[in-house]
């Protein structure tokens, strides 16, 4: 005899997320530091948000060559929110330059953060977030070049990932969702990629204090199931070491054209990870040593 479902309290399945309402070019939003947007075109839709054009507000239309997007969300709904911390944290022009300027660096490809705040409009309200605007995403790229990179452009962007991951790492965060449709070209300068979506980044050392690491096999994981890293499939919190998992997957991806368990994502039965990872890691001596340094290395430590 099936259980009963109990009326209200712990019996209630989670309320569902809102879609956002679509605004008309020319809503004017105004931030928590008194600056006012002018919304132009929508131009994109991520989970229950949509994404439009922007510019400061002033008397003419926003163009189309407009510098910035706002992402927009009913205040209820939580990933935007999620995605806001990480950027009013971390984010900041300020602490973008600064950062490029100590490590030398004419490019970090992190989106900046320029504004945010509440927007009421037909007695609903809408969270908002000002952010560079970028251009197309790897995804389509990699589709459009037969899903296969040149070993030299993989190599570049594994590079470039990696002073991204540093600087997010430093500023406490983990992305824990990299992958080609997180990563999206420069509108202005396509030779140039930025990490985006950060509404599964985790916090993992508040204030400088490291969280304790804690494995829980009945845990389920978010991010994307072909690139979950190790430390996620055994139900523990994003880390650093995650992070570079994850890279190594993509990049394996871009070079090869597909991971080998891509075409077992639907079989319940399928083990990805053994004690001794994939088994067509255990094929390719480098590649295993490499995952088997990651897998040893203690979760406190720094990358490089």
């Amino acid at each position: 005899m099936p259980p009963k479902v109990k009326p209200g309290g712990k019996g209630r399945a989670p309320a569902k997320r809102q879609l956002a309402e679509e605004f008309p070019p020319g809503e004017v939003l105004t931030d928590t530091q008194k600056r006012s947007w002018k919304l132009g075109h929508p131009v994109g839709q991520g989970g229950f948000g949509l994404i439009y054009l922007a510019d400061e507000n002033s008397a003419k239309p926003v163009g189309a060559d407009a510098r910035y997007v706002v992402k927009v969300e009913p205040s209820d709904n939580g990933p935007l929110f999620s995605e806001l911390k990480f950027y009013m944290r971390a984010a900041k022009p300020e602490l973008i330059h600064a950062w490029m300027k100590s490590h030398k660096l004419k490019h970090l490809g992190v989106p900046k953060y320029w504004g945010s705040g509440l927007h009421e409009k037909g007695g609903k309200r809408y969270r908002f977030m000002v952010i560079d605007r970028l251009g197309t995403d790897l995804q389509k790229r990699f589709e459009e070049c037969g899903k296969r990179f040149p070993r030299k452009l993989v190599l570049q962007l594994g590079l470039r990932l990696l002073d991204i991951l540093e600087y997010i790492h430093e500023h406490e965060y983990v992305h824990a969702d990299i992958k080609a449709s997180n990563l999206m070209l420069s509108y202005s300068d396509a030779n140039q990629v930025y990490l985006v979506d950060y509404g599964l980044a985790y916090r993992f050392a508040p204030d400088g204090v490291q969280k304790d690491y804690k494995e829980d096999p009945k845990r389920c994981h978010d991010g994307t199931i072909e690139f979950t890293s190790i430390d996620a499939h055994k139900g523990a919190s994003a880390c650093r070491r995650g992070d570079l998992q994850i890279l190594s997957y993509c990049m394996v991806q871009w070079l090869c054209g597909r991971l080998p368990w891509e075409d077992k994502l639907q079989n319940p039965l399928h083990q990805l990870w053994g004690d001794m990872g994939p088994l067509w890691l255990v094929e390719d001596k480098t590649r295993r040593r490499f995952l088997d340094r990651l897998k040893q290395s203690h979760h406190t430590r720094r990358p490089h």
